[in-house]
């Protein structure tokens, strides 16, 4: 799926976002093995699986469409399509483009000037479900719907396709010709997705919605059957690659929060859970699960999980109909719930994804890249990432890259762009900017009145400690009360600076974040980064605002100063990552075009940088330049890149070749269950 719609499927669901570990100041290489935590799966030879059975996966919502390039995109469509259709290159664990043999023999830039061209060879067998040879005539419906010329097919994302001058057939046969009107240097990220022309020629079926199926395919697995709270996919009879290991796989949707009950019925074999969940499971089979966290990843072809594969259906709770006191029975029930938990594994990686601070530079004190980042210079990036990661297990070192996750070619870390956590170098900062402590701020923040923004001059938050026992113990909310709204602004505590104040007024930051479960995790950074702001004299009023309208209604509109969410990595940041990083332009009516960034912050250098980017050939030369680029963004303070997310998912014991993914692309062919 277009990295732009897991964009918008992950700032949806903004709740759940942590994080990675990193090479510190250095370059990693093209080649070598990727970091710790990179992926997490369970891997066996195909030959020790059944060859048989149903996968029962977990989606978050039925997919709305299964067009990856439609606006209504979302994750259940990248995973279906991943499973049905052509992948032309997919990525390893280092987020790396592998040509995919299943469908190319080879794929080379065969032209650089006067024009590039790059030639496609199709693999000889590749064909569509109905019979008919993958070629020429599907690269171009593709190009044609996707290039921006066509307005029947909406604003269908375009990234690459429009750098197209024309698509022929090759000189020999199974080729496909690719001339560019403009070098483009992530061409490998074109055709992934590769649909038929049945589908990318005609705008009606290009824009049809999931109910209607996807009658054409060419994939190890083909959609049978779609309702409103699932999708069936059967083997694909003309698949040509090796064969797969499961008869059927279920996508069922199950929200989030109803994840750990799903399990414990035995409707579920394959799930992402948040970290509750998470630790349910390991405390169903504290030995086996630590024994499995001590050995870490496993490699493609080595026996990573050594688990016996589980026989039957898990247990329901309360299934074993136990007599007696009611206490008893609630004990038997208890029982029953963990035995059909300790029938699942979790596996955990970080993900590609990553969350950060937003700061809002269109208005207010924020405008100001001084205050910026005297924010920035306030934020300990270490103790939060610890904060998130350490609990589950994960490496805990915050992410220094805006554009690429460490581990990636070409990731360095670029924090020192803007200096490491100094409260001193921060009030300079403001200072500087006119922001300065003094009696009215000191006796402000030491007990007087509140002021015209509610009282709430900063996070109300309970201590260090209560978060922390509240984050580990998975209960959502610190073990000590905490003050009430404007209490924190009144009481004053430890090492909290007086409010700076210029002209009269003081310097409170509105801080926005999702009222919802799935956002506890970041109203529990959240509130850590509103005390760390206190110690440099500025204040925060933490709005909470419904889950649901969240980006909308607030991060898309600008309405906000400080603002947790997360962006997806990509693997062509040079392409994916421009339109969150570019400079708002203004329009005709006088309003500001700011693409997908969100911050508003932007520079004429770093979109020069971009563009140079994109259009440079050599991959050592395009790294280079993406990496100028994410120096400046740094120094810009509009996004503060904290740490990347976990991935934690519910594996069924005696599942393999599956589990946290990571930026590897699934091989759903080699999925199945142990023998």
């Amino acid at each position: 799926m277009p990295i732009a719609k897991r964009r918008r499927a992950m700032l949806l669901a903004a709740g759940v976002m942590l994080p990675l570990p990193v090479l510190t100041g250095c370059s990693s290489e093209d080649d070598g093995p990727p970091p710790p935590a990179a992926w997490d799966i369970a891997s066996a030879p195909r030959t020790g699986t059944t060859g048989s059975g149903t996968l029962r996966w977990a989606l978050d919502a039925t997919p709305a469409t299964f067009n990856a390039f439609q606006k209504s995109a979302d994750t259940g469509t990248q995973r279906i399509a991943g499973a049905v259709l052509p992948s032309l290159y997919t990525l390893d664990a280092r987020g790396k483009p592998q040509r995919n043999g299943d469908y190319l023999t080879g794929a080379d830039v065969t032209s650089s000037e006067p024009r590039q061209v790059v030639v496609y060879k199709l693999n000889p067998k590749a064909v569509w479900s109905d019979g008919r040879p993958i070629g020429a005539e599907d690269f171009q419906a593709q190009w044609k719907a996707l290039r921006g010329t066509d307005a029947a097919y909406g604003r269908a994302r375009n990234a690459g396709y429009d750098r197209i001058a024309k698509i022929e057939p090759g000189d020999k046969e199974h080729e496909v010709k690719v001339t560019f009107a403009k070098r483009y240097t992530d061409w490998r990220s074109l055709f992934t997705p590769l649909y038929p022309k049945s589908v990318m020629a005609n705008p009606a079926v290009f824009a049809a919605p999931a109910r209607k199926g996807l009658a054409v395919g060419a994939g190890p697995f083909m959609v049978r059957q779609v309702t409103d709270t699932s999708v069936t996919l059967v083997r694909n009879p003309h698949w040509w690659g090796d064969r797969a290991r499961l008869s059927r796989v279920l996508f069922r949707t199950v929200p989030a929060e109803k994840r750990a009950e799903a399990l414990i019925a035995g409707q579920l074999d394959l799930a992402e859970v948040d970290g509750a969940t998470a630790r349910r499971i390991r405390a169903a089979t504290p030995d086996k699960q630590a024994a499995g966290a001590a050995r870490g990843s496993s490699a493609p072809g080595k026996a990573g999980a050594p688990e016996p594969s589980a026989s039957g259906t898990a247990e329901t709770a309360g299934a074993n109909g136990a007599s007696g006191t009611s206490g008893a029975s609630v004990t038997d029930k208890n029982r029953s719930r963990t035995r059909a938990l300790s029938r699942f594994t979790v596996r955990k990686a970080l993900e590609p994804a990553y969350t950060q601070l937003a700061l809002n530079g269109t208005k207010g004190p924020l405008a100001d890249d001084r205050v910026r980042r005297a924010v920035a210079r306030a934020i300990d990036r270490k103790a939060l990432a610890k904060l998130v990661l350490k609990p589950m297990g994960l490496p805990s070192e915050p992410l220094g890259n805006h554009l690429l996750m460490a581990g990636q070619p070409g990731y360095q870390d670029h924090s020192g762009a803007l200096g490491d956590p100094d409260a001193n170098a921060a009030q300079s900062l403001l200072a500087d900017a006119g922001w300065r402590a003094g009696e009215a701020g000191r006796q402000k923040a030491l007990g007087g009145k509140t002021d015209d923004r509610g009282g709430r001059q900063s996070a109300p938050t309970a201590t260090a400690s209560a978060t922390d026992t509240a984050t580990e113990s998975g209960t959502g909310r610190p073990s000590g009360a905490a003050p009430a709204a404007g209490d924190a602004g009144r009481r004053g505590r430890a090492g909290k600076a007086a409010l700076v104040r210029k002209q009269g007024r003081p310097l409170v930051l509105r801080f926005v974040l999702p009222d919802d479960r799935s956002g506890a995790q970041l109203r529990t950074v959240g509130e850590r980064i509103a005390r760390m702001l206190e110690k440099i004299g500025v204040g925060t009023e933490i709005t909470k605002v419904p889950g649901e309208s969240y980006f909308r209604d607030h991060i898309v509109t600008g309405d906000y100063d400080l603002a947790l969410y997360s962006w997806p990595a990509s693997a062509y940041p040079a392409t994916d990552a421009r339109p969150i990083y570019a400079k708002p332009q203004p329009a005709a009516d006088g309003s500001l075009m700011v693409e997908q960034n969100y911050t508003r912050v932007g520079t004429d250098q770093i979109d020069q940088f971009f563009d140079q980017a994109l259009s440079e050939l050599d991959g050592g030369a395009s790294r280079s330049l993406v990496s100028r680029a994410d120096a400046r963004i740094w120094a810009a303070a509009g996004s503060i890149p904290l740490y990347q997310r976990p991935q934690l998912v519910a594996v069924r014991k005696g599942l393999v070749n599956a589990g946290a993914f990571g930026f590897s692309t699934p091989r759903y062919q080699d999925i199945g269950f142990r023998r």
